[in-house]
């Protein structure tokens, strides 16, 4: 990326992460063959950690991790986005598609943006009114259908999207003290032992020759989904805002619904489809990408 501006590169870091993260809710599901969902988001933390690890020894980061103010950031991102985040996240799709999944995270730019502009007292304007307005019908599309019949994991990813910014925000703190790959092996480490205790608790468990056939998509999920893409996304938001960078990312869910219409054979419906044009105007609105009135 030589010869790139901070603001490119972020841009860039995004754009890639965004490709990996529209695979990502295909390949938890195919490893529900033979997996409970918080047993292959363990294994897939899991691996993980050892990914980032290897690239720490090669980058010789591990200095990095002896830094007390990192380790505070760190444990807040744990929380907020290892553990509660990514647990809602693989539960919720356990009863719901890839495809909601992958348009319903959307509504993180709506979480967003009240986290990093409303809790600062900015005032609302009327394209950042209209813009929350548009995010809200676009959730509304895609759960409609589920109060005729219920499919609570649409339910559950909607709340999975309320932790992410906070998490987001301790993200970009931890970034300016340590590499992202330190962060990620601290947030991967951390994150197993909770992870490990919502197993036990629910009582999911799966035997070696499950793991085994599940292997590759545990690989590919902890090494290139939670491992690569995340790197990517670290510096993304450590060069643009969060919520620019989670603009650029909205374009994952079409993505998604190709990719899950090749591997799962499910066919993109009419509201998932519908619910893409008010998610999209939303998101540019919030994220000043179009404005409507100027001051």
């Amino acid at each position: 990326m030589h010869g790139l501006t901070e603001q490119q590169k972020g841009e860039w870091y995004t754009f890639g992460g965004a490709l990996f993260w529209a695979v990502f809710p295909v390949m938890v599901v195919l490893s529900y063959a033979t997996l409970q969902s918080l047993v292959s988001l363990l294994w897939s933390t899991g691996l993980a950690a050892l990914f980032f690890a290897a690239v720490m020894t090669y980058r010789k980061r591990w200095g990095e991790i002896q830094n007390p103010r990192l380790w505070k950031n760190v444990l807040m991102v744990t929380l907020f986005i290892g553990v509660l985040f990514y647990s809602l996240y693989y539960i919720g799709l356990e009863t719901t598609s890839p495809g909601n999944v992958a348009i319903i995270t959307l509504f993180e730019v709506f979480t967003s943006f009240v986290f990093f502009r409303l809790f600062r007292g900015e005032r609302l304007s009327f394209d950042y009114a209209l813009g929350a307005i548009f995010m809200v019908i676009g959730a509304a599309i895609v759960l409609a259908p589920n109060f005729a019949g219920v499919r609570v994991g649409d339910f559950i990813v909607l709340a999975a999207t309320f932790f992410a910014p906070a998490g987001n925000y301790f993200q970009q703190r931890a970034r300016e003290i340590a590499s992202a790959e330190s962060i990620m092996f601290l947030r991967s480490t951390l994150s197993l032992f909770p992870i490990f205790a919502l197993v036990y608790f629910f009582g999911q468990k799966s035997s070696s020759a499950d793991i085994v056939s599940a292997s590759l998509f545990l690989i590919v999920n902890g090494i290139l989904l939670l491992g690569l893409s995340k790197l990517f996304w670290i510096e993304a938001i450590h060069r643009i805002s969060v919520t620019k960078a989670t603009a650029l990312s909205s374009i994952a869910p079409f993505f998604t619904l190709l990719v899950a219409w090749v591997a799962l054979s499910q066919e993109p419906t009419l509201p998932q489809l519908l619910s893409l044009i008010p998610f999209v105007l939303g998101t540019l609105l919030l994220t000043d990408q179009i404005r409507l009135m100027r001051a």
